[in-house]
């Protein structure tokens, strides 16, 4: 069965170490753990030299990275079962909170902040393929290669919809799991 890649990548306005951040890094934890407990999470990387999951590869950036002074952005890569599982983590609950403070963290882009495609089961996707995939959504446009939620792809390549009965089924499964994550009773 094949699995939803994610790639997502944004530039900060002011070095990552600025007091200005401090909010996306208070939030970077919780939401990794968000994710690794939501409905349809199969795996994430980790990033170089820090603890957590193992990197899957070398950390490369797209061609619309600054460099601020600190050497690194704000990147992710996972794999998910489906659309409806990613959607339902991205667009509530806590990721959604972060979602919504965006615009005081990172730079307002030409390019998209995300894209999606999918892998063979078994397939663990690098750094790398995550930059090819996105610059050619920023070149391209939508395709079964590299696409996004607003024009997204089935795994056979044929354009689809994100089946929003399942999203509220997996929204449901998640706020149950995050509620551990902010209540710990």
């Amino acid at each position: 069965m094949p699995h939803l890649a994610l790639y997502n990548f944004n530039n900060f306005r002011m070095p990552s170490q600025e007091p200005a951040n401090q909010g996306f890094h208070d939030r970077n934890d919780v939401n990794f753990a968000a994710a690794e407990m939501s409905e349809g999470f199969v795996s994430r990387s980790g990033h170089p030299d820090e603890p957590g999951p193992k990197s899957w590869g070398e950390q490369v950036y797209p061609r619309f990275h600054v460099e601020n002074g600190d050497g690194w952005a704000p990147s992710t890569l996972s794999l998910w079962r489906d659309l409806p599982a990613l959607f339902a983590f991205s667009y509530a609950g806590i990721h959604a909170e972060a979602l919504r403070n965006a615009r005081q963290w990172f730079d307002r882009q030409a390019w998209p902040p995300y894209v999606l495609w999918w892998v063979a089961e078994g397939h663990v996707p690098d750094w790398r393929e995550g930059v090819v995939r996105l610059e050619h959504l920023h070149d391209h446009g939508p395709s079964p290669h590299a696409f996004d939620f607003k024009r997204p792809f089935d795994p056979a390549g044929s354009p689809t919809t994100v089946d929003q009965e399942a999203v509220r089924r997996c929204r449901e499964a998640n706020e149950r799991a995050q509620a551990l994550l902010t209540d710990p009773v």
